[in-house]
């Protein structure tokens, strides 16, 4: 564990809360008197008590351990506002439609930027039979390929995987409006709208 609860943060949640030491005291069945020792660092409350102070203090466990108290404004969870993760490591990919601390393979991950494509990256889209046809002219080398595709729109969130040596082309059903993602090992995380019309899909 890299991280571990300060005193300073559980002041801070305490106080925000407008409880009192000895109240928080009385929620984990201690005495006051330890409550103040975490909170003037001459003491660190036992792992066992992580979950039921993150309760308490109205909080996840990870906020508590990293200091940040996560606050989601955006209850509806309209999927096109997610934010998207992918691990380094083993290249999990990770979609969270609010605000959140993500981790994988013990690394914190940041969310990924969307670029524009460029030239190399462009996608071709064709509609057919009820559906999008996504290609992308793109080395697909075991060093260098697209990792993934995915559709996203208001309501849902749809991902293929590609591997090396593999194809470059995914069909999404033609469901309204929404924004294609794909991913590129090397150059990062590529964004594009779909607009309505036959011909004029991509935005």
């Amino acid at each position: 564990m890299q991280n571990y609860v300060t005193g300073g943060t559980i002041r801070a949640l305490r106080e925000a809360r407008h409880m009192t030491q000895a109240q928080l005291a009385g929620l984990l069945c201690v005495s006051d008197k330890t409550i103040s020792k975490w909170e003037t660092s001459k003491g660190l409350p036992d792992i066992t008590l992580l979950e039921p102070l993150a309760k308490a203090l109205g909080i996840s466990v990870p906020e508590l351990l990293s200091g940040e108290q996560i606050v989601n404004t955006n209850r509806a969870g309209n999927i096109l506002r997610s934010s998207l993760y992918v691990c380094p490591v083993c290249g999990n990919v990770i979609c969270a439609a609010g605000a959140a601390l993500i981790s994988c393979c013990g690394v914190a991950l940041p969310p990924l930027e969307a670029e524009e494509p460029d030239q190399a990256h462009r996608l071709e889209l064709e509609e057919l039979d009820g559906e999008y046809c996504v290609s992308l002219d793109h080395e697909m080398s075991k060093r260098h390929f697209i990792s993934w595709m995915a559709r996203s729109t208001s309501d849902r969130f749809e991902l293929v995987k590609l591997y090396p040596e593999g194809g470059c082309q995914v069909r999404f059903p033609r469901r309204g409006t929404g924004c294609l993602y794909w991913y590129c090992n090397r150059h990062g995380l590529f964004r594009q709208r779909l607009s309505h019309g036959p011909r004029t899909a991509l935005g």
